[in-house]
């Protein structure tokens, strides 16, 4: 089926119960790095990904500029960790919701998140959810969630050959997501509840507890797709 229109997912805590994990694993791997002092106050960053949240921490407390040079190290150290955790379980109804987009629908499907790559993959990979690497983009190369957003667009648009898509929708459970959609100029479905709040001060137009709650073609009534 052609694809026409695509569909912009977040990952922790949008389609798999981990960002506590995530950010025990986060963390653990700072403390590796020699940073003692973490700030776990995410909402207080200019950008709410993992390579922003190391470069500000690792050059306030070890007063040397940030690399991307050491996200290799900095992700082995942090999958290992994670890998060590429980399992990742899904956002209730997740991986059917998703499959049903790519399989039955006329959107396609991408990924962006926050994480370091290495455990991104290992979410969906737990929850048995089949993806294409080729339409994840996270923050291995990117500090802010526009570039990240905009890269996995960019990603689909290759991988489903098309030149730009007729409609792009984005599903996250978190404030950063809801500003990403806004500054990019892209209709904004939030997932979960703990940021319900959030959602309400930001006049988001279409909210789901989980994935068991989904209907595209409310959501296409909303936001007055065709």
């Amino acid at each position: 089926m052609k694809k026409n229109k695509l569909i912009v997912l977040d990952i922790d805590d949008t389609l798999t119960s981990s960002e506590d994990k995530h950010t025990d694993s986060l963390v653990y791997a700072m403390h590796e790095f020699g940073i003692k002092d973490v700030d776990t106050d995410w909402k207080a960053y200019a950008h709410t990904s993992d390579s922003f949240i190391l470069k500000e921490n690792y050059e306030r407390s070890l007063g040397k500029d940030f690399s991307f040079s050491i996200i290799p190290e900095f992700e082995r150290i942090m999958t290992e960790y994670f890998m060590k955790l429980p399992d990742s379980s899904e956002v209730l109804g997740a991986k059917n919701a998703v499959e049903f987009i790519a399989n039955e629908t006329d959107y396609g499907v991408c990924f962006a998140t926050g994480s370091i790559l290495k455990p991104a993959y290992l979410k969906l990979e737990q929850i048995g959810l089949e993806f294409d690497k080729e339409v994840l983009e996270s923050a291995n190369s990117f500090f802010t969630r526009e570039e990240i957003v905009q890269s996995a667009i960019r990603r689909a648009e290759a991988f489903y050959n098309v030149n730009s898509f007729e409609e792009i929708i984005s599903f996250g459970d978190g404030l950063w997501d809801v500003t990403t959609a806004e500054n990019l100029n892209l209709h904004f479905v939030g997932v979960n509840t703990k940021n319900i709040e959030d959602f309400k001060k930001k006049n988001v137009k279409h909210h789901i507890n989980h994935w068991g709650d989904f209907d595209l073609t409310q959501i296409e009534s909303i936001f007055n797709i065709k």
